[in-house]
Order: C-alpha cells, then sequence, then structure tokens
C-alpha cells in the first residue's frame, strides 16, 4: 500500500512541476524584461521629469536613489519572496503562506487597485497610442514649421485627450491590444512581448539621448538635472522622491508578487532586484537627459506639468529639431511601449488571481478582466469632458480613482506585506528565498530584514501621512 502512495505522490509532484512550468518565464532575460517592463511605465518616463523639474533637479536625483535602495528594493524583495516562495497569486500567496488568517485581505486589496489603475491608466495608455498616431501621419505638426506655438499643440491636447469620445476610441484599441499579449499566456504573450519592446525601449531612449545632449546649450540642461544644488534639499523633496521610488518601480500593486510566481526555482532575488531597480534608475536617467538638454537649448520653459510636458512642450521642442518627424515617432512610440508594458502587468494580476483562486481557464479569466474594462474606462475617461462637472470631494471620477489608489489603498499594502514578511511569517522564510534554499549566500540578509521591518514602513507612511494631511 505504501508502494502505491508512494507512486502517487510522485505522480502528483510530477504533474504539478508540469502544470507550474507553463506559467513560468523561460529565460532570465524574460524574467528581467518583463519585470522591468511591469515598472518602467508612464510614472518613470512621465512623472519623473515632472517631479525633478518641481523639486530641485538632482538633489531630488539623490534623493530618489537613496530611497531606491532604503525603501524600493526591500519591498521588491519581500514581494519577490512571497510570491516565488508560494508560487500563487496575489491572495493565494497570503493563504498558502497562513491560512486560516485575514492576511489575504491585504493581497485582495492589492488586485482590487490594480483593476481600478487599470480603469484609468488605459485612458492615459490610449493618449499616447493617440499621439504616436499622429506623429505617425504627420498630423501633430501639420501646417506648422519652426516652434509652433504653445496654444497651437494646447489645442490638438485637448482635442485628442479631453473631446468625448475620441480618447475612448484609443482607449478601446489599447484594450484590445492588451487583451491579445495576455491570452496568450506567460511565456508567449506577457515574456515575448517584453522580450521584443524592453530593448527596444533602450534602444529608443539611448538614440533620443544622443541627439539632445548634442544640441547646442544642452549642457545648460545636463548641469540642472545632475549638478546638485543642496539648499533646495528639504522633507517636501525627500516626501516626493518617496513617493517616486514606490510608484516606480510598481509596489504594493501585486503585480511584482504575480510575476515573482512566474520566476524560475533558480532565479536569484537579491541580483534580480538590484538589477531591475538598476534598469529603472536609468530609464529615468536617461529621461532626465532627453528632457532637460532640449528644454534649455530651445528655451522653451512653458507647460512642464502633467500631460502638458509630454503633450505640449515636447512637441514644440521635436518641431525644432531637424528630423522632427522621427523624433516625434519614435519618443510616442517609447511611450507606447511604457504603458503597454505597465497596463499588461495591470492586468495580469487579475487574471492570475481568477486564474489560479477559482481555477479559471486563461481564456476565460481575460475576458472578464478586460471586457468591463470597455465601460469602466469609458467611464473615467468622460469625466475628464462631457462629464467633468460631476466630481467626488471635489475630484473628477478620474481624479479621484488615482487619489484613492497612489495615496490610500497601494500605500497601505506595502506597509502591510512589509509588517507582514518582517514580522508574521518566519524569518526562515524569506532567509531561504533569498539564499535559495541555502545553495547561496546572501550577505545583505540582515540589513534587508532590518530595512523591511522597520525602515521601509516608515518611509512608505511618511508619503501616506503627508498625503492624507494634504487632502484633510
Amino acid at each position: 500500500m505504501t508502494k502505491y502512495c508512494n507512486r502517487f505522490a510522485r505522480i502528483l509532484k510530477k504533474q504539478t512541476i508540469m502544470s507550474s512550468s507553463k506559467n513560468t518565464f523561460s529565460s532570465k532575460l524574460g524574467v528581467i524584461a518583463a519585470t522591468v517592463g511591469s515598472a518602467v511605465g508612464l510614472g518613470t518616463v512621465w512623472r519623473f521629469p515632472n517631479e525633478v523639474h518641481d523639486n530641485g533637479g538632482s538633489v531630488f536625483l539623490i534623493a530618489y536613489l537613496i530611497c531606491v535602495l532604503l525603501m524600493g528594493i526591500p519591498v521588491m524583495l519581500a514581494e519577490f519572496s512571497l510570491g516565488r516562495g508560494s508560487r500563487a497569486d496575489s491572495v493565494g500567496s497570503f493563504k498558502k503562506m497562513t491560512p486560516n488568517k485575514k492576511w489575504w485581505i491585504v493581497g485582495a486589496t492589492a488586485v482590487l487597485a490594480s483593476y481600478i489603475i487599470l480603469s484609468f491608466y488605459i485612458v492615459v495608455s490610449g493618449w499616447t497610442l493617440e499621439y504616436f498616431w499622429l506623429s505617425l501621419t504627420g498630423a501633430l505638426t501639420a501646417g506648422h514649421e519652426g516652434v509652433s506655438s504653445p496654444e497651437f499643440y494646447s489645442s490638438i491636447m485637448d482635442e485628442a485627450l479631453f473631446t468625448a469620445w475620441n480618447p475612448v476610441f484609443w482607449t478601446f484599441i489599447l484594450i484590445v491590444i492588451n487583451m491579445l499579449v495576455l491570452i496568450k499566456g506567460v511565456e508567449k504573450g506577457i515574456e515575448r512581448m517584453a522580450n521584443v519592446l524592453m530593448p527596444l525601449l533602450f534602444v529608443i531612449l539611448v538614440m533620443l539621448c544622443f541627439v539632445s545632449l548634442t544640441l547646442p546649450g544642452a549642457i545648460d540642461g545636463v548641469e540642472f538635472f545632475l549638478k546638485p544644488d543642496w539648499d533646495k534639499m528639504n522633507p517636501s523633496v525627500l516626501i516626493s522622491a518617496v513617493g517616486q521610488a514606490f510608484f516606480s518601480l510598481s509596489l504594493g500593486m501585486g503585480i511584482l508578487i504575480t510575476y515573482s510566481s512566474y520566476y524560475p526555482k533558480k532565479t536569484k532575488l537579491g541580483r534580480t532586484s538590484v538589477i531591475v531597480s538598476s534598469l529603472v534608475f536609468l530609464v529615468a536617467i536617461l529621461m532626465g537627459l532627453i528632457i532637460f538638454p532640449a528644454m534649455k537649448s530651445f528655451g522653451i520653459e512653458g507647460q512642464t506639468k502633467g500631460a502638458s510636458l509630454i503633450f505640449v512642450t515636447l512637441p514644440q521642442i521635436f518641431e525644432a529639431m531637424h528630423g522632427s518627424y522621427i523624433w516625434s515617432l519614435l519618443f510616442f512610440f517609447l511611450l507606447v511601449v511604457a504603458a503597454l508594458t505597465s497596463t499588461v502587468s495591470l492586468g495580469e494580476v487579475v487574471i492570475a488571481f481568477l486564474h489560479k483562486t477559482f481555477g479559471m481557464k486563461r481564456k476565460k479569466a481575460c475576458v472578464i478582466t478586460l471586457l468591463p474594462m470597455f465601460a469602466l474606462s469609458a467611464v473615467s475617461s468622460l469625466s475628464l469632458s462631457v462629464w467633468s462637472e460631476y466630481t467626488f470631494f471635489g475630484m473628477t471620477w478620474f481624479d479621484f480613482l488615482d487619489y484613492v489608489t497612489a495615496n490610500l489603498m497601494l500605500p497601505i499594502v506595502a506597509i502591510l506585506i512589509c509588517v507582514y514578511v518582517g514580522h508574521i511569517i518566519p524569518k526562515s522564510f524569506l532567509e531561504k528565498e533569498m539564499t535559495n534554499n541555502g545553495s547561496m549566500k546572501s550577505l545583505i540578509l540582515p540589513t534587508l530584514i532590518f530595512l523591511i521591518r522597520y525602515v521601509s514602513p516608515l518611509l512608505v507612511a511618511a508619503v501616506l501621512l503627508n498625503k492624507f494631511f494634504e487632502f484633510v
């Protein structure tokens, strides 16, 4: 009897391994490309230049780097450990680690936050796709030579972003593209997309950076970006840097838990976190070296906040450059790549939850996740135009969702993940994941545990409290 039981156990184990292999990244490149793709979204290529401009240039850059080391990487490793150690989705990872406890609510909050974020983030992503199309067809600069007025590009932005159905159309196209990628699965969909698009993104960044740095007077922009003015360092800059590090690494969204559940068991989590964080930081540096030298070179200080920087100021700069068509086209394609890899990762969090928790087939989970997105994203988009008069706490529906997720849900999830990994589950779990079951040494483990237990949650809590007091 024991003989047959052992044989049955071996068969079950083999089937489990075969099953899990279908849901893993197949290469080291796939692990890095997919994870970097999930993190390098519009928060890095769009939000980062705004933060640098508003917070004293290079002093913000230095503060950002410190926050990545003290908060970003530790929280990332906490999520990596949960995902790969449990081989489960954001909810299932907590259920497996602490069954019969309510900690799974943390994972459920991350899943809900990702879905809410997707409902408005994909609208912004649709804007980038529309501007890529406008660049491709030449409509973005039609009838203008030299540096066009800000009013001209503002009028294009208003028509492209804030009319009733135009942005909804492009959002719908992006939803379809997401569905085509996600329905193919982890290896053939997400990994294959990331392996192609992420190297292409870096090539485009380097090309644009080279062009920007060779412009006349570019050194003034480089100096603003890289030469620190320590008089501008203050608590507000540090809070902003923590927030940027938090969002640029996709913390608290369930993305890192979900993606790391697809990591091969031999993946070195410490090394992966450093590589991913370094590449995200590199993207931020390259974006700064593209935007600030170009702005200083052409003397365009104009509109530098939010959408205006991307859709008004930068098109002005491209129009003034030789070969404006190709540079505008490449830049907005870069934004589409960043947006697509991020929206795919947000969708995957929910799909993995439905697939693993409820046993749904992947295609059904994709449809259930993305089909309602047509209606939800339309509401978010229309709240910026024809429905802008309807507000919640003085905010449009779009802005309200952004505020609730970014300033409440995500920081709370990240803090609780630190508490969970640092204080609730055994310390041996993190040690096991960081050393790959003792097959390698981890010199940073004591420091990592200290950061996860005390430093990282306090830094995230500082952002949470700052936003709360701003609101009240």
